[in-house]
């Protein structure tokens, strides 16, 4: 059942002709900015990948990928739900050396996906991945990372307003960086989503620290899958949205496991049989270059430079009967 819900007295700032000429001014703009700023070479990425490489990200571990079978190979075929460990192949693959990364278009279905204002069984995000040291798998370097695609966005943020000044959407720079413990520590009796709501009313873009393990309380803050992400060394880029009066992840990122953090974390994850998988393998014999990376979805960033209410107004999807219902009456076009 669909959670949309349109704000009272909402109306778009852009005609459906302005804001198709704005999301393409929003990801030239944001992809020069991304590159420039983490020095990212564009490349080309796969829509599907082989099941059995274990490239493909199994997310939370309960989603269901859409596969289907090729009939010149009598194989199975999976399409991605993100290219988190294609990335890292293909910096290893391509001879990236440190200080080098590359940036892709990622397009997914995730059909299992709840629809609501923010989510819908399409994904489209700008995939990146950056060749560091192991010296470099700090906490500092990746507050530097976020800064500077924070950056990223608030400068694609202030192109776009020059264009279209009726956008009133104002973003903060300044980055509060929080822990999901010190976030369960501040609010013991809210749910994940709502500390997210709670802090960044008061921080208006954060970046919420070390998702995927458990919690004092023996819960986890989010599900992250235990074989690219560092559990130490990851977190989400978060803005409040004046629009829907809430927390908005942009971007899910982080350093990536080194061989003793994914044997550990698979340990963890009661995923032991992923070490036979070759990605697993070469990560654990240490074959695989160090790195940071992470996914920024593009309708996201849209959304939120764009001053629109719903996903549906800058991509196009199917949707459940009671979003159409409930855009229609609210006077909402979607693509």
């Amino acid at each position: 059942m669909s959670k949309t819900q349109i704000p009272a007295g909402y109306k778009s700032a852009l005609t459906p002709y302005q804001t198709q000429t704005a999301i393409g001014v929003v990801k030239r703009n944001f992809e020069d900015n991304l590159s420039h700023a983490l020095n990212l070479k564009r490349v080309s990425a796969p829509l599907f990948v082989d099941p059995a490489s274990g490239l493909n990200d199994d997310l939370n571990g309960v989603e269901r990928p859409v596969a289907f079978d090729i009939l010149q190979t009598g194989s199975m075929a999976q399409v991605v739900h993100s290219l988190a460990k294609w990335k890292r192949m293909a910096l290893y693959k391509y001879g990236f050396g440190a200080g080098e990364g590359l940036y892709t278009d990622m397009n997914a279905i995730r059909r299992d996906e709840e629809m609501d204002n923010l989510h819908s069984i399409y994904v489209d995000q700008w995939d990146w991945e950056k060749v560091i040291t192991k010296e470099e798998r700090t906490i500092p370097y990746l507050k530097q990372t976020v800064q500077s695609i924070v950056n990223a966005i608030c400068d694609t943020l202030d192109a776009i307003k020059q264009l279209y000044p009726q956008i009133q959407v104002s973003l903060c720079r300044q980055v509060s960086f929080i822990t999901t413990q010190q976030l369960e520590d501040l609010y013991p009796n809210s749910t994940p989503k709502e500390r997210e709501n709670l802090y960044l009313k008061e921080h208006p873009t954060a970046f919420v620290m070390q998702i995927g393990g458990r919690l004092k309380s023996g819960m986890r803050h989010d599900g992250r899958a235990p074989d690219y992400d560092d559990w130490d060394l990851n977190g989400d880029i978060l803005f409040y949205n004046n629009v829907l009066q809430q927390a908005f992840e942009v971007s899910s990122m982080g350093i990536r496991v080194s061989p003793e953090s994914l044997d550990k974390q698979l340990a963890l994850s009661g995923c032991d049989e992923r070490r036979c998988l070759p990605f697993h393998q070469m990560l654990l014999r240490g074959e695989l270059p160090y790195t940071i990376g992470g996914g920024i979805g593009q309708s996201r960033l849209c959304m939120l430079l764009l001053q629109k209410a719903h996903i549906g107004e800058v991509q196009v999807s199917i949707w459940d009967d009671h979003t159409m219902e409930a855009c229609k009456q609210a006077g909402v076009m979607l693509l």
